[in-house]
Order: C-alpha cells, then structure tokens, then sequence
C-alpha cells in the first residue's frame, strides 16, 4: 500500500497537517472523511480535488467516508464566503443528496470490505436532535472566544454575519464526533478554507470524550494567472452531463495552459510519478503535440463520463479544427453538436421553405438573410472555387438542391473556406 501522506506531497495536495497524523495513518488503517455540502444537483470540477483525496486513502488502505451533508446544506458555511447564501428546503436537498452520492459511487469503491468507502449524510443524525439538546450537549464545551478567533468568522463580521453561519462551525464539529463515535473515524481532510471548522472538530472530540482525532487540508486550486480555477464565462463545469456536456468538458481540460496542466495532472490523474515525469520530458520536447493536455484531456473525461464519451469528444473536436467526415459529424448526439456550436453564427430557415429543396445558392444567400454569403454571386464563386461544405460534405455543383439530410432533422453545417462555419437552423 502507497503512503497516503507522501502521496499528496508528491502531488502538490497536501496543505496543512495536524502533528500525529501521519504517524496514525502509519499506525494502522485509519477512517476519514471528506464533506460535501448538496446546494445543488451536482458536483463540478471544484470538487474534484477532494474526491481525489478520498481515491488516494482508500488506495493506501484506509477507509474514507464521504459526508453528503444534508443538514449542514441548510444552514451554509460562511468560509470563503462574502455573503451569506440562500437557503435551500429540505424537498431539494434531499433530491441534491441523492445526485451527489451518486457521482462519487463513480470515484470510489463502496465494496471494498474494511478499506470499503461508506456514504453518510448529516441529516440523519441532526433530523431528531433539539436545539436545545445541542447547545447544552455541544455548545458548552465550545467558547465563544474560541469560534470568533477563526478566520471565517473574523472575516465576515464587518459585512455581518448571521447565528445560523456563526453555528455552522458547531455542526460540522459534532459531524466530526458523530463520526468519531459511531464509525471509529479519527481523521477529517478539506480544503484548506476548511481548516478552523475542521480543528473545531477535533477540539470537540477531546473536551467531550477526551479523544485525539486528526486533521489534514488541501491547497485551494488556482489557475496559473491567479483567476479561480473550474470557472468558464458559461460558469461552472459540472460533472453532470446534463448541464456540461462531456464535448466542453473535455474542452476545459484541453484548453489549459501549459503550467497549469503540468499541475492538474498530478492533481486529478492516478498517473504515477514516473508516467508523469515522461509526459512533462515529452511535452518540452515538443510542446505543440501538447502530450499534457491531450492526456489530461482523456483520463479525466474517462472518468468522469466515459470512454465513448471521450471518443465522441475527440470526433467533435474534430469537427471544426481537424479533418473530421461527415460520419463524424452525423455521429454527434444534438446536445454534443451544439455544444461545438456554441459561439458560430447561425441563420434560420422555415420548415416550408427547406421541404421544398430549393437550390444550394439560394439556401447559402437570400434564404439566409444573406448571413452566410451576401450575394448569390458570391456563393457561385465559392463554390466554384471548392470553397462550400454542406455537413461536411463538399458542393460541386452551383444548380445543386438541398437534397441533404439535416442533422437530428432540424441542422445544417455550411462551411465557408477552411475556418468559417454557420449553423442553419430549420424550424
């Protein structure tokens, strides 16, 4: 079994570590958790990191609880936070809950015996506690002074800070000893935003039963250029493929830089040092292949979805900057082929018109608007030229009919030269 601890270091994850962890990990096979709080109906790639942890523990033999956590959701952690966030019933959180938990059965093995991960959720054990059970049985051992004198509090008094964001490091400090407890799990990881919550837990767990727990945090991931890693302009990237297509996912990871590949990939792959150390040796040697990136690229969109999904992916990256077909290209599931349309010009056409075939020219000029060609002289000369594609396939012929069929019955590609591309929409 690899060393847990070593592991992150290598990898650049390991932030903060509480003195005695390594040495418990060492010691024995150890169960810790990682919380996700479900305030929506999937993660994104923000989240990838601490899953990650957790794939890294179980692979070293220990046992790692994901805490999914449906009370805590309602409540809201003020760390990292400039305002306090909407709250959420408990109608959507659960429906969140179930979302999240199975995402992460992808990442991690639930049937792996002693080492097997485990699913929690807070709500369970929070749904019949009191208010007044809890600041009687939890709150007294925690002192004021103690919870203002972290960070995520200190940093929101001037902007204001609500008793329920002021309670959440409690809640989350009684997970800890939940878990403690009942499952025998001593350590906690998250990020490193994470650590004053965290420490509470541990604090918590020696005033109240005089027990010693451990605590471990991540680096917070940034891009190289210092701008919030996981953001696009259309917002998060999510696991879900409903709202990030597996097409713009493999996309973001293609995209990045050159520095922040060298460091994503010891982040958010399995490879071992030495597989990474050759992609990093052949990428300065021929940095336009772009070896990091295009690895990256496939193992973690893999993962995350599928191996046709990435297949599929890499045909639609070919659509429009490589020499894909127009096999390729009737391929595409529609949410794929609009992804890669997303941002080309687009032109509509009525459904009466298209159903009586009229000639390309016309299609490509007046029909149009005149947004593809302006002209039906100048759409002549280009395709005389070998300069027009309809679907990929290339019109040879100025008096041709669209007697082509549209892609999921409703899209037409033309190509203009090499590099411009307009989507006909037939509505």
């Amino acid at each position: 079994m690899k060393n847990f601890v070593e592991e992150l270091r290598w990898r650049g994850m390991l932030h903060d570590i509480m003195p005695g962890t390594e040495e418990q990990l060492q010691k024995e096979p150890t169960g810790g958790y990682i919380g996700f709080d479900p305030t929506a109906d999937s993660l994104h790639i923000g989240h990838l990191a601490q899953i990650m942890t957790l794939v890294h523990f179980q692979q070293a033999g220990h046992k790692p609880f994901a805490l999914v956590g449906g009370a805590t959701g309602m409540v809201g952690d003020p760390s990292g936070k400039s305002a306090e966030r909407n709250l959420l019933s408990e109608e959507v959180l659960q429906h969140n809950v179930t979302c999240v938990k199975n995402q992460l059965e992808k990442f991690l093995d639930f049937n792996a015996g002693a080492s097997g991960a485990e699913m929690v959720n807070n709500y369970d054990w929070f749904k019949e506690f009191r208010f007044l059970d809890f600041i009687r049985d939890v709150g007294k051992h925690i002192t004021i002074n103690y919870m203002m004198s972290k960070d995520s509090v200190k940093n929101r008094l001037e902007t204001g800070l609500s008793f329920t964001e002021f309670s959440y490091q409690l809640v989350q400090g009684y997970d800890f000893y939940y878990l403690y407890t009942h499952k025998n799990c001593k350590l906690q990881m998250g990020g490193s935003d994470q650590w004053g919550n965290i420490v509470t837990g541990t604090e918590l767990i020696r005033r109240k039963s005089n027990g010693e727990a451990f605590a471990l945090t991540t680096p917070l991931i940034k891009k190289a250029d210092g701008t919030k890693f996981g953001k696009t302009e259309g917002g998060n990237v999510w696991l879900d493929p409903k709202k990030t297509s597996p097409y713009a996912f493999y996309q973001f990871w293609l995209n990045t830089s050159d520095e922040d590949a060298a460091n994503y990939i010891r982040i958010f792959t399995l490879k071992s040092k030495e597989e990474i150390d050759a992609l990093l040796q052949q990428h300065i040697t021929a940095p336009h292949l772009r070896a990091l990136q295009q690895s990256l690229a496939k193992d973690i969109t893999i993962r995350v979805h599928s191996e046709a999904d990435y297949e599929q992916a890499t045909k639609a990256s070919g659509i429009l900057f490589g020499n894909s077909t127009a096999e390729d290209l009737e391929s595409l599931d529609e949410q794929t082929l609009l992804a890669i349309m997303d941002g080309i010009p687009q032109a509509t056409l009525s459904k009466s018109v298209w159903e009586q075939r009229p000639g390309v020219v016309d299609l490509l000029s007046e029909l149009t608007g005149g947004s593809i060609f302006p002209s039906k002289g100048e759409a002549r000369k280009m395709i005389q030229g070998g300069g027009v594609s309809i679907n990929k396939i290339k019109v040879n012929d100025v008096n041709q009919k669209a007697d082509f069929s549209p892609l999921h019955d409703k899209y037409v590609l033309a190509q203009k030269g090499k590099k411009n591309y307009y989507l006909i929409v037939i509505k």
